[in-house]
């Protein structure tokens, strides 16, 4: 290398030749300096061996009783407190824990139960009635300790809210009652729709999907401990709980109540969505937000005409709600890579094993959409 350089022609700098020969110029001065064509090849100190290190001897006898009977399952700060209290030491715990690593053996030594995989809860709305999701919130009251439950069930293309409650207690046996009530208002359909929810007691229980599986419905479950695949009845409850006259604590389940439906007439039908384009839920719910966006473009239109200067951007236009909501959607990314595009799936056993008990016994799926017809009429 000190050759090339220096043998080089007048003409080329010395830093393009460094440059050629892939070398810094600090480098060139250095060996240059030294007198001598090659320096000898520095070696890492992982690469050499420390005159402190154990022997191999030594090292055969660490890995040895980390996974003796007694201390196999044992971390290396307990192997090394034991040993020590006998009077032995081997090494530090350090040094254990690089023994370990050496073998592959470094981590959680205790028996762990296997990772369970949940599936990915994927729901699409492109009209009302299509997806509902529902929680369940906590109100505190002015006793100590004292919490009433609410219940709350929202459309997911509108976010209205269809159905809620207030009560002392929070069981399946309630949530039964109002998914079934829901259900007859609405006039959903069997095979209609889907409703979204967390894995709270009342939404696993027996006879809550039971109940809705016989009624046609399916039930979707968000994964253990990831609240996003909630996240819309989750920001209901953070706008509700946001409030200016939010009370914090209430005197009662009767105050609970009257300042619940007042918040739900002013969230439905008068509260401007900003997730909507600024339409209320009970417009985007019954359609009127395709009128109501004609005549907020007659006025955009009226005022452009007046100052176009002053809309930079050109001609105004109404932005309109999202002709779809997903949680989860599947991007075209996973599509390409095989990933299905399926949404409003079951995604918990216990429900796939109540359908399948349906699909079994048809003849009492009828029975109870037929009753469940006869209550409508």
């Amino acid at each position: 290398m000190i050759t090339l350089t220096t043998e080089r022609t007048e003409p080329i700098p010395l830093a393009s030749a460094c440059d050629a020969l892939v070398i810094p110029r600090s480098t060139f001065y250095a060996r240059r300096r030294a007198g001598a064509e090659e320096l000898p090849a520095q070696t890492s100190r992982k690469h050499v061996r420390q005159p402190r290190a154990l022997t191999l001897e030594e090292r055969q006898r660490v890995h040895e009783t980390l996974n003796s009977d007694e201390f196999c399952n044992q971390p290396p700060a307990e192997v090394y407190q034991r040993l020590l209290e006998r009077g032995i030491h081997l090494c530090s715990v350090s040094t254990m824990h690089r023994i370990l690593r050496a073998h592959g053996e470094n981590g959680e030594r205790r028996d762990q139960r296997t990772a369970r995989h949940h599936a990915r809860p994927r729901l699409r709305a492109e009209a009302p009635n299509q997806v509902w999701t529902w929680d369940c919130s906590k109100l505190a009251t002015r006793a100590r300790g004292v919490y009433l439950t609410l219940y709350v069930v929202l459309d997911l293309f509108s976010r209205f809210v269809l159905a809620w409650m207030v009560s002392r207690k929070e069981n399946s046996t309630l949530a039964r009652q109002l998914m079934s009530e829901a259900a007859l208002r609405y006039r959903i359909d069997p095979g209609q729709l889907t409703i979204h929810q967390d894995r709270g007691a009342p939404m696993i229980a027996h006879r809550y999907i039971d109940q809705m599986t016989e009624l046609g419905i399916v039930l979707s479950h968000s994964r253990p401990r990831v609240s996003n695949d909630n996240a819309f009845s989750e920001a209901q409850f953070k706008t509700q709980k946001h409030q200016p006259d939010y009370p914090g604590r209430f005197d009662n389940a009767a105050h609970a109540r009257a300042w619940c439906g007042e918040y739900f007439d002013w969230y439905n039908f008068t509260h401007h969505h900003s997730g909507l384009a600024g339409f209320t839920p009970e417009q985007v719910f019954t359609g009127r937000y395709r009128q109501i966006a004609a005549e907020k473009q007659q006025a955009l239109d009226a005022r452009y005409q007046q100052t176009p200067e002053r809309f930079t951007a050109g001609r105004p236009s109404v932005a309109l709600p999202p002709p779809r909501v997903q949680i989860n959607p599947i991007t075209p990314e996973q599509v390409q890579a095989g990933a299905t595009d399926t949404v409003n799936f079951p995604t918990l056993n216990r429900v796939l094993r109540a359908q399948e008990k349906t699909e079994a016994h048809p003849g009492d799926e009828e029975v109870a959409h037929a009753d469940a017809a006869t209550q409508r009429r």
